[in-house]
Formats: structure tokens, C-alpha cells, sequence
């Protein structure tokens, strides 16, 4: 496990998790939360590559994933984190969001989903009840959003196949180059310190800071 430490005084934490073909961690991210008082870990899960995530039966694909998420998470409560939000990108996104939909009380206490990946022909319906984002790009089809504010609001998948909790935010960032080691990534940060903000820095989260 790799682990940036903010130097101010916190006990909240990103944890990223990383399958095999998953992209990599993208440059500034975790200088950007070590900047806002996050811990930043990045840990590897084990999902072999062909593993059709999302579909059923997948308990025997997904069983050493879950282990290493859980794991990684009591690493970090040994560290001194009370609070960690789980951000995965790719097949590992998927993992992460079966993972927290089968460990109850909640795991994390949000979840990121950078371009989730489901297996072709797969549809996934869970029950997720911690803040949820799910970060995609212009090319995949999700309706656009260009207000500041407006769409912090709930609402089901856009491409119906993708159905996570009753807190979900949707949100398609303007064009492929908007992540982070881009030209566009200001956009990708931006949207990001919004969702914080409304979601962890509000009265109902304000234990996280």
C-alpha cells in the first residue's frame, strides 16, 4: 500500500483502490487532497482480468477484491482514520461498489466511481446508502452538466443499466480531456470540490472534518 500523509492534523482519509487494467492514478490527485486534510492511500485489489464483473454468480470472482478492500481498510483504522472515502476507477469501481453494498453498517463513508466499467450485456441494481459520485466523460452518453450547483440532486442511472443507492450524484464531465494531468483537468477538480463540499463539509458530514 502507497500512503501520501496531509501535514495538517486529520483522521480522514482517501483510500484508492486499483485493479489489474484499471487506469492509473492520475498525477496531482493526491497532492490535491493531502492539500484539503485527506490522507491519501492507493492500494491494489486482486479481480482477475477477465472476471465478468457485475454478473451472477460473481461471489467467486470477487472474493480476494473484497479481501483486499477490507484489509486495506483495517490498515487504515490502525493508522488512526475514523473516516475514508473508497475511490476506484474502471472494473475496480464496480468491485468497490459490490463490496460496499455487501458490508453492513456501511464500509466508507462515500464512494468515487471514476468511469465505472460493467462487464457487455451486464446490468447491476444495488442499495448503496452512503453519498455516492460517479465521474464520466463526455464520450460515454451521460447528460451534460454545466451549472455550478443545480444538479446536486438524486436521480436513477442515466443509461438504466448502472443503479446504485438512493444517493447518487450523476455527473458527466464536458469532454475526455477533463481529468486530471489534462488541459481540462481544472473542470475535473472543480466538480470535485463541489461534491465535497455539499456532501462531506455539510452539517451532516462535518464529523469527517
Amino acid at each position: 500500500m502507497l500512503r501520501r500523509r496531509s501535514v495538517q492534523p486529520t483522521r480522514r482519509a482517501v483510500l484508492h483502490v486499483q485493479a489489474l487494467g484499471d487506469p492509473p492514478v492520475p498525477p496531482g490527485v493526491p497532492a490535491w487532497y493531502a492539500d484539503r486534510a485527506f490522507h491519501y492511500y492507493v492500494a491494489p485489489i486482486r479481480l482477475p482480468i477477465l472476471a465478468p464483473v457485475g454478473a451472477r454468480p460473481r461471489a467467486r470472482y470477487l472474493a480476494m477484491a473484497f479481501a483486499d478492500l477490507d484489509a486495506a481498510c483495517a490498515h487504515l483504522l490502525a493508522d488512526g482514520v475514523a473516516r475514508v472515502i473508497v475511490t476506484a476507477a474502471g472494473r475496480g469501481a464496480i468491485a468497490a461498489a459490490l463490496w460496499h453494498d455487501r458490508r453492513k453498517p456501511a464500509a466508507a463513508d462515500a464512494l468515487i466511481l471514476d468511469e465505472p466499467v460493467l462487464s457487455p450485456g451486464v446490468s447491476l441494481s444495488l442499495d448503496i446508502g452512503c453519498p455516492v459520485l460517479v465521474l464520466s466523460r463526455a464520450e460515454t452518453g451521460l447528460p451534460a452538466v454545466r451549472r455550478p450547483l443545480a444538479w446536486w440532486r438524486h436521480r436513477p442511472a442515466p443509461d438504466g443499466g448502472l443503479r446504485l443507492g438512493p444517493h447518487v450524484t450523476w455527473l458527466r464531465l464536458a469532454g475526455p480531456d477533463a481529468r486530471p494531468g489534462s488541459s481540462g483537468s481544472l473542470q475535473y477538480f472543480d466538480e470535485l470540490g463541489r461534491w465535497l463540499g455539499a456532501y462531506m463539509y455539510g452539517s451532516v458530514h462535518r464529523q469527517l472534518l
